[in-house]
């Protein structure tokens, strides 16, 4: 049972991980604390399922369609509703508190149109849902693939943000946007590329999961505050952070709802983030504020 709860944990957190980089992409380089985040999740999800139903594409050829896709539609957003924002702000903490407004009403507006599309019912869709035999555990094959594509997307994230130059870009925005500025790095097209990148991370989230959750238009607030609290335990704008910070979110879980009481996940949940604040605000593998 206890090795049944580690590999379902794993998967859980690698899941948590993933979904989270991307914010911490937004919020780390863009400075956009996007409330509509789980949304985009979601409506992902009901993509994936949209052409697997519809037109009999595996969802993991459905993220070469969505990913993009999400990607072009979050870099619309920054440049249409969050620029206008962005010029008017004097400083990044004026920035926060209106991208939080823009981005909450946002959140309304995609829920509601996946409403008016899909209704509040429940969906999901079978995909792989078959037993794979791993050092005497079954698990579902499809977890097991979304975790393994997870790692795939993670590894290649890295790879990008360490190795390339627009990846350095990235960071030295993160890290300082007026010493970036200095060294002539278009700081607004570095923040309008990490917001896609984001959208199109979290996109990709949300077609994996789709393989072997259930979802609905409402429950994109959920992944919001999960990804949130994985950023926030991890330290702001830190990969490895999120990394780890969801491993051990999907390991709480998974673990109190098998070894205890499933009704005391959620209390788990923000009891550990709680605790986490507490004693190191600044994050697990984030650096002292002054």
């Amino acid at each position: 049972m206890l090795f049944d709860a580690l590999i379902t944990g794993v998967t859980l957190g690698g899941m948590y991980a993933l979904v989270a980089l991307g914010l911490t992409l937004q919020y780390g380089v863009a400075r956009i604390m996007n409330l509509s985040y789980g949304e985009t999740l979601v409506a992902a999800s009901f993509a994936a399922m949209a052409l697997y139903t519809g037109a009999a594409v595996n969802p993991l050829l459905g993220l070469l369609v969505v990913v993009p896709a999400a990607a072009a539609l979050s870099w619309l957003i920054y440049r249409f509703l969050l620029t206008p924002l962005v010029r008017r702000a004097k400083s990044r903490d004026a920035l926060e508190v209106d991208s939080i407004l823009a981005t909450f009403g946002l959140l309304f507006v995609i829920q509601g149109v996946m409403l008016a599309i899909f209704g509040g019912a429940y969906f999901s869709y079978a995909f792989l849902a078959v037993p794979v035999q791993v050092f005497g555990t079954v698990v579902a094959a499809n977890r097991l693939l979304a975790l393994g594509f997870a790692l795939v997307i993670g590894l290649g994230l890295w790879l990008g943000l360490t190795r390339t130059r627009t990846g350095t870009a990235l960071r030295a925005v993160a890290v300082d946007p007026n010493a970036a500025q200095l060294v002539a790095i278009d700081v607004r097209a570095m923040a309008a590329a990490a917001f896609a990148l984001g959208g199109g991370l979290v996109a990709s989230g949300g077609v994996l999961t789709s393989m072997f959750l259930t979802f609905n238009a409402n429950i994109g607030v959920v992944f919001t505050m999960k990804a949130l609290i994985v950023v926030i335990m991890g330290g702001v704008g830190n990969l490895l952070g999120c990394l780890v910070a969801g491993l051990i979110l999907g390991l709480t879980e998974t673990l109190v709802a098998t070894m205890i009481d499933p009704g005391l996940t959620l209390a788990a949940t923000y009891t550990l983030f709680l605790t986490i604040l507490l004693f190191r605000p600044q994050g697990l593998f984030g650096g002292a504020r002054r």
